[in-house]
């Protein structure tokens, strides 16, 4: 697995969550890898009536600060996927 870190919330006050990350070597192509924390459990029923998660999925939180981390690891995910010229 190669993780590629792209930061955490700069607001967090510990260097940890939320986090995000790029995986360049899943299986079915690049993943974002992404640390936050479980909502609620109203927010979870919510998110369950349009999306159900499967048995080995979960819903995270991730502040707004993040946008420019995640945004980074989209671009690099995407960049990962393309074939090379």
């Amino acid at each position: 697995m190669a993780l590629l870190f792209f930061g955490t919330d700069p607001n967090s006050g510990g260097g940890n969550c939320p986090a995000v990350w790029v995986d360049t070597e899943a299986a079915q192509g690049p993943e974002l890898v992404l640390q936050g924390k479980f909502p609620d459990a109203e927010t979870r029923a919510a998110c369950s009536q349009d999306s159900p998660p499967a048995d080995d999925e979960g819903v995270i939180r991730i502040s707004v600060r993040m946008i420019d981390q995640i945004r980074k690891a989209c671009d690099a995910a995407e960049a990962a996927s393309s074939p090379q010229l």
